[in-house]
């Protein structure tokens, strides 16, 4: 996953906003969001990496959480008993983190996890684990990181549309604006300011931005928003726990 947008307000009806764009080749197996791992945590629901059995976001419904992760920048794992990071998200929707001495094994990451009390950001770049608890407002996390600033040209564009979207008072409420922002807002591929990717490589393959999540959580429940269509803010379907 390459983006990831966190909006926190604590004083209002859904206190979490998150958006996750997932950018992988085009060819990498998955399927969509379900209940795929019954002995991680009953009720844990995401879409499913299949070439390495993990996740780039889950939700646990009951709890109200979630955890993403994006790739990070740093020194690579050593090839031999690298472990694939899609196991990190399940462990943050379980109410979990990760600890420094274990990470050896893994490439760099960043880690969200967050519920509507608030918002956890871990960055591992294969030395250092550090940690950030988000404060409220409307924040982007890219490769780079968690990103504060405006030199970034995807979230110098995004954040302030974001931070002025409305924001529904209902978990059933209108999304639209939010679908919008989240499928890209009609900002072509090739522009460096786009959420929504694709890059034909020298080798054949197409590496691109293959699916969007919108979630709201709120004390009252979690409305789980999904399109493997991620330039179509119509395509949307809502995920239910099974």
């Amino acid at each position: 996953m390459c983006t990831v947008v966190v909006s926190i307000d604590p004083s209002a009806e859904i206190p979490l906003i998150v958006v996750g764009v997932r950018d992988e080749f085009v060819g990498r197996p998955w399927v969509p969001p379900a209940a795929h791992w019954p002995e991680s945590g009953p009720g844990l629901i995401g879409g499913r990496d299949l070439q390495a059995g993990g996740t780039w976001l889950a939700v646990d419904p009951g709890a109200r959480r979630v955890g993403a992760l994006l790739n990070g920048l740093g020194v690579l794992a050593p090839e031999e008993g690298r472990r694939s990071r899609g196991d990190l998200p399940l462990l943050a929707a379980a109410g979990g983190g990760p600890v420094e001495g274990d990470l050896g094994h893994y490439d760099p990451f960043h880690l969200l996890r967050a519920d509507p009390a608030g918002a956890r950001l871990w960055h591992w770049d294969g030395i250092t684990l550090e940690r950030d608890d988000l404060p409220p407002g409307t924040h982007m996390i890219v490769n780079s990181g968690w990103e504060r600033g405006t030199e970034n040209e995807r979230v110098a564009f995004f954040r302030p549309l974001f931070a002025k979207a409305g924001r529904p008072t209902e978990l059933d409420g209108p999304w639209q604006e939010w679908r919008e922002l989240a499928t890209g807002a009609g900002i072509p591929s090739e522009d460096p300011r786009t959420m929504i990717v694709q890059h034909e490589l020298p080798d054949g393959r197409t590496f691109a931005s293959g699916s969007v999540t919108l979630l709201a959580l709120a004390p009252g429940g979690v409305r789980y928003d999904f399109t493997a269509d991620p330039r179509d803010p119509g395509a949307f379907r809502e995920v239910r726990p099974e």
